[in-house]
């Protein structure tokens, strides 16, 4: 299912109407963004939608350029736009794509699309055996919480930001549509597949539902 399909709009809509379904977007992006080292050279972004992340990586590292992954051609597009030459757009999956070496990697709201647990460790692998020396793995994405009465919390919280601009029946059926169709890994079970992976995860930063996560791959003692 295309982007525009899940989320009901137009993709020339994404960048504006994306504020009125995440909380906290712009902060997550931002401290997600502040994470990659203003030294970089490399980022490998992994699912690059319109390019918000990537743009914002690139204000930081201003001598780095950006691979961009997505499998969306009209996503692509919009992020060609907002990045330009300093990019390289690659139309695949990213359980698909060959990654190139990358100084750092990153992730926004994207690999909750991967159902299976297996698949993403294996995507998580990958990443690893990419990044170079002293990198770093930065996803942005949706990780509640295991405990129900926290969890139901942090429901409620997300369903209250969506009801500042859509009627409280839209905002739920929204809500209930995207439950249906992305994976939500708990906050634990995410940090835990990152650990078997190789890597050694910290919680960056978290709102609610949302968090950003920073890791970097575990050297032999």
């Amino acid at each position: 299912m295309s982007t525009a399909a899940h989320l009901g709009i137009r993709l020339s809509e994404y960048d504006r109407r994306i504020r009125t379904f995440i909380p906290h977007y712009e902060e997550m992006l931002d401290a997600a963004a502040a994470l990659v080292p203003a030294g970089t050279a490399e980022i490998l972004d992994l699912g690059t939608g319109t390019g918000a992340l990537a743009a914002r990586c690139l204000r930081v590292a201003r001598q780095a350029r950006v691979t961009g992954i997505d499998s969306e051609a009209g996503m692509l597009a919009l992020a060609r736009k907002r990045l330009g030459s300093r990019a390289t757009l690659i139309h695949s999956r990213f359980e698909d794509a060959a990654f190139p070496r990358a100084d750092a990697v990153v992730a926004s709201l994207a690999l909750h699309h991967i159902f299976s647990p297996a698949v993403k460790m294996s995507v998580y692998r990958r990443i690893c055996r990419s990044l170079r020396p002293g990198g770093v793995l930065v996803i942005a994405d949706c990780s509640p919480a295991a405990e129900r009465s926290l969890r139901q919390a942090q429901q409620r919280h997300w369903i209250s930001h969506l009801c500042r601009t859509y009627s409280r029946a839209r905002a739920i059926a929204y809500y209930r549509g995207w439950r249906r169709e992305d994976h939500y890994k708990p906050l634990e079970t995410e940090l835990e597949l990152l650990r078997s992976s190789g890597f050694l995860p910290e919680v960056a930063w978290r709102r609610g539902m949302f968090a950003v996560l920073a890791a970097r791959v575990r050297r032999p003692a």
